[in-house]
């Protein structure tokens, strides 16, 4: 039953992601790629190599970071291993 990914809880989907890449799409134009380091029980989340893609009026904005705190309450879908459509 725990193999059947159908039954993971979404905080165990999560826990498996430690150590991986992870796509974080937050509320507003903002999205980030980097490593899972940790969470908490509010999904605030620990990046490490991060890149960060901003939707502005001037197009499309990559920053790089070494390390970055996501606040829980700004996410909006995380998708484990995945990453933005290359430009």
């Amino acid at each position: 039953m725990a193999n059947n990914p159908s039954q993971l809880l979404p905080s165990e989907l999560i826990d498996r992601c430690i150590g991986s890449k992870i796509w974080v799409i937050m509320k507003g134009d903002k999205e980030l790629v980097g490593t899972l380091r940790g969470f908490d029980v509010y999904v605030n989340m620990v990046l490490e190599d991060v890149t960060e893609y901003e939707i502005t009026s001037e197009g499309r904005r990559i920053t790089k970071l070494d390390q970055i705190l996501l606040n829980g309450n700004n996410i909006a879908i995380l998708v484990p291993g995945g990453s933005p459509d290359p430009e």
